[in-house]
């Protein structure tokens, strides 16, 4: 597996890589990949999206220097931004033994079991996709399935986000109700811990983690610029 850490890049950049890749996977030119990054302060919603949940005017919006975009993936809105970890993993899954709903919580598992590590006991909410301390989230999950034709299976894009830097909760989530979800609260590692860890420290950590649920050998994380 390939895995690529990208310090910053635009939400629409990112998705057309996402999809040249995918393509690529599909026609067995390219290895499965896992790209690590951070977006620029953006809202996408899901194909289950609900307007209403986004709380702010299109004035606002400019205001805050945040974007909007319609998407591909499954479920509701969510916020990205600096200082969260998103995680795009593209990795082909064979129709035999496919079971969709295994990959959505084995994902799930690496951010547990990472965030184990610091004493942090990470669960799920059986009626909600995601990672959950209490009844906070601190990673959100949305995932695509690409039907790869010729191999017989499916390419997987999109993912995890994964909150890092303290205060994310008070930003950008405070202008929409997050997946919909409007009982419970979001949080992040910096809040849980009261330890300062980078977003590109939390990659690198979790990176192990990711391979050994999806049982890949650990890759270097080699460092990328956006275009």
């Amino acid at each position: 597996m390939e895995a690529r850490y990208i310090p910053m890049i635009g939400y629409a950049e990112a998705w057309e890589l996402q999809k040249s890749i995918v393509r690529q996977i599909s026609q067995e030119e390219r290895q499965e990949t896992l790209l690590l990054l951070q977006h620029p302060p953006t809202y996408t919603l899901g194909t289950d999206r609900h307007h209403e949940h986004l709380l702010l005017s299109e004035d606002e919006l400019r205001e805050r220097g945040i974007s909007v975009f319609e998407i591909d993936r499954g479920g509701d809105i969510t916020y990205h931004g600096p200082g969260q970890l998103v995680g795009y993993p593209m990795l082909f899954l064979p129709m035999e033994g496919l079971d969709l709903h295994a990959y959505l919580r084995t994902v799930e598992q690496a951010i547990i079991n990472w965030l184990a590590e610091y004493g942090i006991e990470a669960g799920r909410k059986p009626e909600y996709t995601g990672v959950w301390v209490g009844n906070e989230k601190i990673a959100a999950i949305g995932v695509k399935f690409n039907r790869a034709r010729d191999r017989g299976g499916f390419v997987t894009s999109h993912g995890f986000a994964l909150n890092i830097e303290a205060g994310i909760g008070n930003q950008g989530f405070s202008g929409i109700i997050p997946c919909g979800i409007e009982e419970y609260g979001v949080t992040s590692f910096n809040d849980l811990t009261r330890q300062k860890v980078t977003v590109e420290e939390a990659a690198r950590q979790l990176l192990p983690h990711f391979c050994h649920v999806f049982g890949f050998d650990t890759p270097e994380l080699l460092e990328q610029r956006a275009e």
